[in-house]
């Protein structure tokens, strides 16, 4: 069975999360993709966020008409940060040695990836599906090499379409009382 994994704060979830995942799901020939709402992310712990259960809500009724989407609430069910080892580990540990891994994440966080907690062991667990972002290259897989050795064999580009929509922007929206109907 080939996963896909894409976490995030999801606050809120939206139409390029979506697309993202399809599109990885397709070209990949993942049989499913597991959305991942973080507990507490460790990378925005200076900022408020939405309550984990109206994060959960939101993904679950934004996935519901995809049966190839899944939620999983493995973050939030665990107290402390969110780190992506951590729920690969448990993800591995529910799948089974069998299943065939793919963290999804953009080239702006593939760029920041030897900041993560155990980036060396992740790769040894999953593989990165790296899709692109508005006006961001993709960072040089020599120079990350040398941080994480072995981590070029494990990242396979994707060429998702670029949705330049983001989550702040819609809460943004929402507070200006703008409409965010098709985002």
């Amino acid at each position: 069975m080939k996963v896909g994994i894409l976490g995030g704060t999801f606050d809120p979830v939206h139409i390029g999360h979506l697309i993202v995942a399809e599109g990885v799901r397709i070209e990949l020939g993942l049989d499913e993709v597991l959305f991942v709402p973080a507990g507490q992310p460790w990378l925005k712990v200076d900022r408020d966020i939405t309550l984990a259960v109206h994060r959960i809500e939101m993904v679950r009724l934004a996935i519901l008409r995809n049966s190839n989407f899944k939620l999983s609430e493995v973050e939030v069910e665990r107290s402390g940060p969110s780190y992506a080892i951590d729920t690969v580990m448990e993800l591995r540990n529910r799948l089974g040695a069998q299943a065939d891994l793919f963290f999804i994440l953009g080239c702006d966080a593939l760029a920041q990836f030897p900041e993560w907690k155990e980036p060396s062991k992740l790769i040894q667990l999953c593989k990165l599906a790296v899709v692109p972002r508005v006006d961001l290259g993709s960072p040089n897989l020599k120079d990350l090499e040398r941080s994480i050795p072995g981590v070029s064999d494990r990242v396979s580009y994707v060429a998702t379409p670029i949705i330049d929509i983001s989550s702040s922007q819609i809460r943004e929206r929402v507070a200006r009382g703008l409409s965010i109907r098709y985002l």
